[in-house]
């Protein structure tokens, strides 16, 4: 399995463990109240949403990656197109991390 399949159903698998917040407003107040531990953005979000969601990461160190489009992330949990998420858990964002950290390498 190559690593953006397994990316997606690790998503699903924590979308379904209810540890994933989507949504820009509830995504920034998890980041806020050092609830999320990874943050993932489409790669079409818009440029203020990704600007927004990059300088909170920043400021609050949490983690942020872009990838795949708002379908697939969407896709991955169940629901309608989604722009960004959140993992509120560290075992998740563990394993996230690393295969979004191979993909960037490769």
């Amino acid at each position: 399995m190559n690593p953006e399949q397994a990316i997606l159903q690790l998503l699903g698998l924590a979308t379904r463990a209810r540890k994933i917040t989507t949504g820009e407003e509830l995504v920034v107040k998890d980041v806020r109240g050092n609830r999320a531990k990874l943050v993932i953005i489409s790669t079409d979000a818009s440029a203020n949403t990704s600007k927004k969601l990059k300088d909170k990461c920043t400021s609050y160190n949490v983690e942020l990656h872009e990838f795949g489009d708002r379908y697939d992330l969407g896709h991955a949990t169940g629901k309608e197109a989604r722009v960004v998420l959140a993992i509120t858990d560290a075992g998740f964002a563990k394993k996230l991390s690393g295969l979004l950290n191979e993909i960037n390498r490769g």
